[in-house]
């Protein structure tokens, strides 16, 4: 069965950080790419952060430079490091793998999902 499971979530104040977790089970991800998207309450889902399995990465405009993804495929593993956190970051961040060549920013391309963890930034 395959899983991802997020984790790293949780409260923090504005300026602060967090380094949230993917960890990959069921199957090998290191052909797929991983991405990282966000949902926050009424609002529709977005892309944050991509990367390939040649670790090209690819980064939402309203978290360039603040947030890094990387991965680690001994591991199956891929994190989100945020930085310097701002309230409207607040959401649930989910992870997901993307079987095709290529980091989409479509969440449609992904085929596989994570149930997500909270991320709450207070001013």
């Amino acid at each position: 069965q395959v899983q991802l499971v997020e984790s790293g979530g949780g409260l923090v104040q504005a300026g602060g950080s967090l380094r949230l977790s993917c960890a990959a089970s069921g199957r090998t991800f290191s052909s797929d790419a991983m991405g990282w998207f966000r949902q926050a309450p009424g609002k529709e889902r977005e892309f944050v952060a991509a990367i390939s399995r040649s670790r090209i990465s690819r980064y939402a405009d309203s978290v360039k430079g603040r947030f890094t993804i990387s991965r680690d495929n001994a591991k199956n593993t891929v994190y989100l490091q945020m930085n310097s956190l701002k309230p409207e970051d607040t959401a649930v961040y989910l992870c997901a793998a993307d079987r095709s060549i290529g980091i989409s920013r479509t969440q449609y391309e992904y085929d596989y999902w994570g149930q997500g963890t909270q991320v709450t930034v207070s001013s």
